[in-house]
């Protein structure tokens, strides 16, 4: 009976693991434990839960039991009650999903301000920072997720935008004191919400993530401006950007992971622009029939919008950025370093 339950446990994700449980909870005590979830990972475990259907009482009683396991083995009280809340959560939500939700909860339990954006849409969040500084838009927008950030971005006047880019490209970290400070103000303008923050933001590769979810004509004449204005800055952002035609870095593996996240149609407008040997390599990295069928599909389509395209493609790369920062896959040179 045991090994059944262990394997019911291990054929669901982190995340499935963590719907089961929320929903055998009950409405109310679910709701308290979502509280102190982002955006995101509400999101994420909602989609898990909504999807779920026809759950077992073997794959009920593994999720709970193995929850009740680390439970017992462990105790709060005391010293070391990080590392407990670190492993609870982690086997709860995944490595992925439970990253947000432990930086929340140890590296800034007092961050309600800042916070409160991230639950906010683009245009808003826009609207409510284009009279600020530059470095407090460059701050906030370093503080959001790459995709909430790129789209905030594009609201922006396009005269403050390439001074904003700057700014997240050379911004090494913010001050707790100066943080506490910034959020305390967000807080008061925006009624509050819960959270909190690292101080550790910023830098090139936030610049580059941004850059990369941006709509393209934009994205090129931002990297133009920074370039004029700084070369060695502009280098070192292009030099971490990672665009659809990179995907031809990833090794095989990966791109067999990365395929099977994407849809078909999705997958299909955003090999549109793609260079030849990067379609080869998806093709060679699928099965005969289904690399056939997705060729047929491709010379049949009616034309399509650049904008469309570009679109597909950036949907690409929020799943590829997603699994390469679950370690999933790696990018190759344009990504990410892994240690």
């Amino acid at each position: 009976m045991a090994e059944e339950q262990q394997a019911a446990s291990s054929a669901l994700t982190g995340t499935a693991k963590a719907a089961v449980l929320l929903l055998s909870l009950g409405e109310e005590h679910a709701a308290g434990v979502m509280k102190h979830m982002g955006p995101k990972e509400v999101q994420q475990v909602g989609t898990a839960m909504a999807s779920l259907e026809n759950v077992t009482t073997e794959t009920l009683d593994a999720v709970v039991g193995q929850f009740i396991t680390i439970i017992g083995g462990q105790t709060a009280l005391g010293i070391d009650s990080d590392k407990y809340i670190k492993n609870v959560l982690t086997d709860a939500l995944g490595v992925d999903k439970a990253g947000g939700v432990i930086d929340r909860i140890l590296l800034g339990r007092n961050s309600k301000g800042l916070e409160q954006l991230k639950w906010m849409d683009p245009r808003s969040i826009a609207d409510f920072i284009r009279l600020e500084h530059p470095q407090i838009i460059a701050i906030v927008l370093s503080y959001l997720d790459s995709d909430q950030a790129a789209e905030t971005l594009g609201y922006l006047s396009p005269n403050i935008r390439p001074d904003v880019l700057m700014r997240i490209a050379v911004l090494d970290g913010v001050q707790p004191d100066a943080l506490q400070e910034l959020d305390a103000i967000m807080e008061n303008q925006l009624s509050g919400n819960s959270g909190a923050q690292t101080a550790q933001m910023g830098g090139i590769q936030t610049a580059a993530n941004i850059l990369n979810l941006m709509e393209g004509s934009v994205s090129a004449e931002l990297i133009d401006a920074v370039v004029e204005s700084d070369d060695e800055i502009g280098q070192q952002i292009q030099d971490k950007m990672f665009v659809f035609d990179n995907l031809i870095d990833v090794d095989d593996r990966g791109i067999q992971s990365l395929m099977k996240e994407v849809s078909t149609d999705v997958l299909t407008l955003a090999l549109r622009a793609a260079d030849e040997a990067l379609k080869e390599k998806i093709f060679a990295n699928m099965s005969k029939r289904a690399a056939e069928m997705l060729r047929d599909d491709m010379e049949a389509a009616a034309p399509a919008k650049v904008s469309d395209v570009e679109a597909a493609q950036k949907e690409v790369l929020v799943i590829a950025r997603r699994l390469a920062d679950s370690g999933e896959i790696s990018l190759g040179g344009g990504g990410d370093d892994f240690v």
